[in-house]
């Protein structure tokens, strides 16, 4: 293993740092997350302090908080949510002859963690001289329990390296932790202060329960630890606990040679609804589950899970250890943030840190869940069911807007919207038809009839009814789509997204279908045949402009007629543009946040010749400026496509590092979930080329120079099977399942549990396109990241 010269070890199957750099907490406690989806605890030390930003999240558990507005306009929501840092239980302070160990003071001799992606556990060994000199070794490691949804566990381990000593440590539960936060960026979390009431506490033996209570949203937590306490003899201990504490206080002394060893069990758990009793007993009963399991129960169980994701979603790529570890830790993340959410939201930043008030937005339908359809389908059914689960919300938004239908919010934890800014909040309808993208992707890739009926055909309904009343049918006929945000937010309130409106030609279509597949249904929700005329006729008229003259496709009606934007003029500090120019200047020029049009040459690539979107790319590649951690991996799927390899290996080089290079500068705030999906985006979808349209699975692959081999696996219909890449040819094989129909370079074929080859055909692509001045995505040269030693 070798440093990849940003702190972390370069190595196939964990992400390691050495040493301690205190400044670098912020962005480490990130990296090192654990969760399950239910629960998220940042990798702060145990010992509380240093630390950079503590966390500790429950899905869905938020505080509201009023939204100001300088002047009131009517459609504008009128509360916000913001995530809440509930009851740390990670912390476990450690004293030694009364000094307490922290990493600032005495001298750390050796600090080493390590976040291992097939134990799904983050450990740590940290030698520590205290500034009297005594020595002891600190050896800790800690789960979030994929298999016990409510459960997490610490064990923590002390040894004396010099001589005899007397060791304290103080386990505890704290709760409204005080937390600093960068209100000037509208990207980080609003602060809140003390947002948690108490409401009971209780201490016995081993064991503490704190129950707490939001002041606005009425929301409960509880949390309850245990603990297993193995030391020679001599132990001492005490517990307490206050509205804010619980803590169990342990004294022994230990031997030169020997260990105290502190195996800490916790469990979570919040309701809007059920008593303080209830929910108490809920986290008592979780935690005995936990116990009884024991530590290596816990970690048995950790593992084969872990074992049965990576049997079925691994990437191994040949030629660059780097990415190989990136996107391992991508996979790792997005696993960890929908595994166990269970009808709760996938938030932008998941559960490691409170980064955009852990609002969920379009992110997790469009960039999270192909993962999750691919590899983990339960987790996607999960995620989509919560979106049905806040379809009152959504109808509700819709009729105070004047529309029919569901209107699902830009940002929310709960489902109502949270977005305070128009433009890229309420416009930016094409959320609902990205959720309407998800349910057809979810139900191609599994033929779960039992999830259509229960909520597939309502999603669908629905969002075709909002767009049936969004747009109009012009005087030529053409069902126009007028006034709405696409992705790109630095255009808002336009005519004609042509990413919107084609994602709502694919809405209305579906719809239409599942109402033929379920008239029980459509009958049950008033539909009849008039309005499933209405749904297709709108389909087959969608007014998608085009330029004749340039060859390419506006972005939306009328973008190709605004000014260029003085890209050589702009200096790199004044990126992101967002916060150093005002939105109406951005709005009138050709400057282009995020892929938006690149999108839709991915997502609705069948509605484009290869010709067009070879000229689709170029255009916008010279307007694209990245200001978002959305774009390069759809980026790379559609460099890839049209041939552009070294371009396309670029792009996903950045997608995949985003988190782990920093590149943003706000990982402190936690990981972007959706540049972490990126990062499986542009290896499997771009150089694999995989492309589901209409439930045929297709594949275009094609390699970059710099790599020599690329395998992934997918399940698809029952079907695990691999696909393994090299430069002139790609080989297909069952793993697990029955014979699949798939596409190769427009070639059908079946792939069997015999390996089949097939050859991959020559591209000319032509010239690279040209980026803005300074916004070309940094080379990607695989030769000068060192290779993982002695195997990793």
């Amino acid at each position: 293993m070798t440093e990849t010269g940003f702190g972390y070890e370069c190595s196939p199957w964990e992400l390691r740092w050495r040493g301690l750099d205190v400044d670098a907490l912020q962005r480490t406690e990130s990296a090192f997350a654990l969760s399950n989806g239910h629960i998220g605890m940042r990798g702060t030390l145990e010992e509380s302090e240093p630390r950079g930003l503590p966390g500790t999240y429950l899905n869905g558990f938020y505080e509201q908080h009023e939204l100001p507005y300088a002047e009131g306009g009517y459609g504008y929501p009128e509360e916000g949510q913001t995530v809440v840092n509930v009851t740390d239980g990670k912390v476990l302070r450690l004293l030694v002859e009364d000094e307490p160990l922290d990493m600032r003071y005495g001298v750390a001799t050796a600090h080493d963690r390590v976040l291992d992606f097939r134990s799904g556990t983050l450990r740590r060994v940290t030698e520590w001289s205290s500034p009297t000199g005594r020595r002891v070794r600190v050896t800790t490691e800690r789960l979030v329990s994929f298999t016990q949804r409510a459960v997490a566990a610490i064990r923590y381990d002390v040894e004396p390296l010099d001589e005899d000593l007397q060791l304290v440590v103080q386990s505890d539960l704290l709760a409204n932790e005080p937390i600093e936060s960068d209100t000037r960026d509208p990207r980080v979390a609003a602060a809140l202060d003390s947002p948690l009431v108490p409401q009971f506490c209780q201490a016995a033996d081993y064991q503490a329960v704190l129950v707490h209570e939001t002041r606005a949203s009425g929301l409960r937590v509880a949390a309850a630890m245990d603990h297993k306490i193995e030391v020679d003899n001599g132990l001492r201990t005490r517990i307490h606990a206050e509205g804010d504490l619980a803590r169990l206080t342990a004294a022994v002394d230990v031997r030169k040679g020997g260990r105290l060893r502190i195996t800490k069990f916790l469990a979570y758990g919040w309701s809007a609804q059920r008593s303080v009793p209830a929910l108490r007993a809920q986290v008592e009963a979780a935690l005995a589950g936990g116990r009884q399991t024991g530590w290596k129960g816990l970690i048995a169980e950790q593992r084969q899970f872990l074992d049965d994701f990576w049997a079925t979603s691994d990437i191994e790529i040949d030629g660059d250890p780097e990415l190989q570890q990136a996107v391992r830790f991508a996979l790792f993340h997005l696993l960890q943030a929908g595994a166990r959410g269970e009808t709760r939201a996938i938030a932008g930043k998941g559960l490691t840190g409170p980064g955009y008030d852990g609002h969920a937005f379009w992110d997790s339908e469009t960039f999270v869940l192909p993962v999750l359809t691919y590899t983990m389908p339960d987790a996607a059914r999960d995620a989509l069911r919560w979106r049905h689960s806040t379809m009152d919300k959504a109808r509700a938004r819709a009729a105070q807007l004047g529309l029919r239908g569901a209107a699902f919010p830009w940002r929310s934890i709960n489902g109502a919207e949270c977005s305070a800014y128009w433009p890229a909040g309420t416009a930016a309808f094409h959320v609902s038809a990205d959720i309407a993208d998800a349910v057809l992707r979810y139900m191609y890739a599994t033929g779960d009839i039992e999830f259509e009926r229960d909520c597939g055909t309502e999603l669908l309904l629905e969002t075709a009814r909002l767009w049936a009343s969004l747009g109009h049918f012009d005087h030529h006929g053409h069902f126009r789509i007028d006034g709405v945000t696409g992705p790109d937010e630095y255009s808002a309130v336009a005519d004609n997204n042509i990413y919107t409106n084609l994602m709502a030609r694919r809405n209305l279509s579906a719809a239409a279908d599942s109402c033929r597949r379920h008239p029980d249904i459509a009958a049950r929700f008033g539909v009849d045949t008039v309005e499933l005329d209405t749904w297709r006729s709108a389909a087959d008229m969608m007014a998608l402009p085009y330029d004749q003259e340039l060859g390419v496709h506006p972005q939306s009606e009328g973008f190709l007629q605004h000014d260029e934007w003085d890209f050589a003029g702009t200096e790199e500090e004044f990126y992101p543009l967002l916060l150093n120019y005002p939105y109406f200047d951005l709005y009138r020029k050709q400057v282009v946040k995020q892929a938006d049009l690149v999108l839709a040459l991915h997502l609705c690539g069948d509605s484009f010749s290869p010709e067009e979107k070879a000229r689709d790319f170029a255009y916008y590649e010279a307007r694209t400026v990245r200001d978002s951690s959305l774009s390069a991996g759809t980026q790379a799927v559609i460099a890839a496509e049209v041939g552009h390899l070294q371009l396309a290996y670029d792009y996903l080089a950045e997608a995949a590092l985003t988190d782990l290079h920093d590149v943003h500068n706000n990982v402190r705030n936690g990981l972007h979930m959706a540049s972490l999906a990126g990062a499986w985006q542009g290896t499997v979808a771009g150089f694999g080329g995989l492309r589901d349209h209409g439930g045929q699975l297709s594949f275009a692959p094609r390699l970059p120079g710099a790599l020599r081999r690329l395998t992934f696996r997918l399940t698809f219909r029952g079907t695990r099977f691999q696909v393994s890449i090299r430069h002139t040819h790609a080989t297909y094989q069952v793993l697990d399942g029955p014979t699949l129909d798939l596409i190769h370079h427009g070639e059908r074929f079946t792939v069997t549990a015999e390996p089949q080859q097939l050859p991959i055909p020559v591209l000319n692509a032509g010239p690279p396109p040209s980026q803005p001045a300074g916004r070309a995505p940094a080379r990607r040269d695989a030769s000068k990241v060192r290779p993982f030693i002695n195997g990793g």
